[in-house]
């Protein structure tokens, strides 16, 4: 008899890699995984999974180099962001053909944010690409998703660990997956060990811009109007998330570093599913173990 598990992924952009490790390692220790809830990197992750496309989508991530992830970032000269961000949901499309999230085998939740009535969405049928291409929509990166009426933009604005829209059942352990955690001892020296790349932002936007926007601290520091946007997203984030783990704490935690990776690092494929495979098995202890037959 497998143990059923709940699984709730949250945000992070390339961390979200690790996903795909938690994933694996969940059913190769016998475990059946019985409901999804994602948002933003784990909405993609969750609903390929749960669309049963997880294995291919897999060896593409780690074909990934440098060039390659540019390739796929379609910028625009749009006021609501400067990427599409469609290149990539129809290369995920060519892959896969269109997937329907009512058709899965496994119930799948991806969110999204409404930023004119400022409440979640939930998709849980539809198109799943056009689900997931809303709930990925950093703000002031990605162009909203105009849906019925709404603007929407990525779910970790309101929910990056979105716990409360997972229905706990007794017959099932619920594990969720951080991709902001401060480090876990356990990885930190696996984490330390990989080179220190620029921010997210800093590989998107042309040098000459991002000096014309720094300013200098009290402290002395040079910090640029992206950090400080960056700086302000991720406390927002990190309070929601704790906020939420406090009120609707899961069975498991599964802590992967805000510092494995930045946002659009998605050709360190390899090494942060390496990462998430160290982070499952230090949670090991606390899933419960599979009953003998």
């Amino acid at each position: 008899m497998k143990k059923k598990i709940q699984l709730v992924l949250g945000s992070g952009g390339a961390r979200g890699i690790a996903h795909i490790a938690v994933i694996e390692e969940l059913e190769k220790t016998g475990h059946e995984i019985v409901e999804i809830v994602g948002c933003s990197m784990g909405a993609v992750i969750g609903g390929i999974y749960a669309a049963g496309q997880l294995e291919d989508y897999k060896k593409w991530l780690f074909s990934l180099d440098r060039n390659q992830v540019f390739d796929l970032t379609d910028f625009t000269f749009k006021k609501q962001g400067f990427v599409k961000g469609e290149k990539i949901f129809a290369k995920h499309r060519e892959m896969t053909g269109d997937l329907n999230i009512e058709d899965f085998k496994i119930p799948f939740t991806a969110i999204a944010a409404d930023v004119r009535e400022g409440k979640e969405v939930l998709f849980k049928k539809g198109d799943l690409y056009k689900a997931l291409r809303a709930s990925v929509s950093i703000p002031g990166v990605f162009v909203p998703v105009e849906h019925k009426n709404r603007l929407l933009v990525d779910g970790g604005i309101l929910n990056p660990l979105p716990l409360n829209v997972m229905k706990k059942r007794e017959d099932a352990t619920l594990v969720a997956v951080d991709l902001n955690s401060f480090g876990n001892p356990l990885i930190d020296e696996i984490v330390e060990d990989e080179e220190k790349s620029p921010k997210w932002f800093e590989q998107l936007i042309p040098d000459n811009i991002i000096q014309k926007t720094r300013f200098e601290t009290k402290k002395g520091d040079s910090l640029s109007v992206f950090d400080l946007m960056e700086s302000t997203f991720v406390l927002t984030q990190d309070r929601l998330k704790d906020l939420m783990i406090k009120v609707y704490p899961p069975d498991v935690l599964v802590n992967i570093p805000r510092k494995t990776c930045s946002t659009f690092e998605f050709w360190k494929a390899e090494y942060v599913y390496n990462c998430g495979l160290q982070a499952f098995k230090n949670s090991l202890n606390e899933i419960p173990a599979v009953p003998d037959i």
